[in-house]
């Protein structure tokens, strides 16, 4: 029995209405982009997003932050820092702990 044709049934649509979802088909898929057909090995791609998670910081200090992390990741991976993204998601003492406790709690 096919995932559609198993939801179908559990649903009570019946066997001639669609849901509009079927299992995404896994064996025909390159499994990431630089595996697509007509790339070159070595042309990988070249976007890197970085995601930082921390506490609250001043601007001044998030400038810099990025300016750094951009200017490791241009010279270890050899890429442009236009491609460079960094993300950065600040979350209040409250909203995070480390070793059991609580960092308002600290």
């Amino acid at each position: 029995m096919r995932i559609r044709d198993r939801c179908e049934s559990d649903s009570g649509l019946g066997a001639g209405r669609r849901i509009g979802w079927t299992a995404p088909r896994r064996g025909n898929r390159p499994r990431s982009r630089a595996e697509e057909p007509g790339r070159k090995p070595d042309q990988e791609p070249k976007m890197p997003i970085v995601t930082i998670q921390q506490g609250p910081r001043n601007v001044e200090q998030k400038r810099e932050l990025v300016k750094k992390v951009t200017e490791a990741f241009v010279e270890a991976l050899e890429v442009p820092a236009e491609s460079v993204y960094v993300w950065i998601q600040e979350y209040q003492p409250e909203n995070w702990g480390a070793a059991g406790k609580l960092t308002a709690d600290r």
